[in-house]
């Protein structure tokens, strides 16, 4: 089993506090989604998490495995079994999707056990049609010219080639029309295992009927404030983060709460 645990985590973005005392723990076997109000910390977690540069871990640490995510860099946190779909990923010129692909799954094997050429096509081949994406998109750049819903396809069909132990999963539902959102979520639940483990942070609940989470946690000003089942983020589309708030008697301000638009809007 791997295990992703955050304890206490504290961070700060251009010198303001962000994440304020979070704690979460993931296991290899479950699925989690995070949710909460615009601006309460959601994706400052997960590219903490990652080690993007730009968020500044003053307090708290981060583990998988027991092995500290500070003394680590980022391609060596993707080495030992993270993974990030990003919210908006990025083009790359020059590098095909299948030349990507290959090197992060040999990056993470040893130099003897290189994954070879047949065996790499034959995995790509089958994934790529279980996702319904078309041969030619394997052989252009990474992301050029992709659609937003191509893009987040492209983002599952890295995960399934690669096979990380926890994936965090950034909005990948953002964008998607209905069609789009089942074949993600396909690929998504076709990883579930005891080897598997994800992380996925979401402001509509319409993605938790097609991936359903073990647990479900709430964030308010930095902090997981609640966590429950799917039912959780059910009850949160009939009442809005403001009722939940209230009824936990919070003394945080919303975001979006002169619009009275709590939960569909980012």
């Amino acid at each position: 089993m791997t295990t992703l645990k955050v304890e206490n985590l504290h961070v700060s973005v251009a010198g303001k506090e962000i994440l304020k005392g979070l704690d979460l723990i993931v296991n290899t076997g479950e699925i989690h989604a995070i949710m909460g109000p615009n601006g309460t910390g959601k994706s400052t977690l997960s590219q903490t998490i990652m080690g993007h540069p730009a968020y500044q871990v003053t307090q708290g640490n981060i583990y998988i495995d027991g092995q500290n995510l500070a003394e680590m860099s980022v391609d060596a946190r993707a080495r030992a079994g993270l993974f990030l779909a990003m919210q908006y990923p990025s083009e790359i010129q020059g590098v095909t999707n299948t030349e990507f692909m290959r090197a992060a799954i040999n990056a993470r094997r040893p130099e003897d056990d290189q994954i070879s050429v047949m065996s790499f096509i034959e995995k790509l081949d089958e994934k790529r049609e279980f996702l319904a994406m078309t041969e030619e998109m394997a052989e252009r750049y990474l992301n050029e010219g992709f659609s937003g819903g191509e893009k987040k396809r492209n983002e599952i069909l890295q995960m399934m080639m690669i096979q990380p132990q926890i994936a965090i999963l950034d909005e990948i539902d953002s964008g998607l029309d209905i069609d789009a959102l089942k074949v993600v979520s396909r690929g998504v639940n076709s990883m579930r295992s005891n080897e598997f483990g994800a992380l996925m942070i979401t402001h509509y609940q319409r993605l938790l009927d097609y991936i359903v989470p073990d647990f479900v946690h709430v964030m308010m000003d930095g902090k997981i404030v609640k966590t429950g089942d799917a039912n959780l983020a059910k009850k949160l589309e009939a009442e809005g983060y403001a009722g939940l708030r209230d009824e936990l008697g919070l003394d945080v301000h919303l975001t979006d709460e002169e619009t009275n638009s709590y939960f569909v809007e980012d």
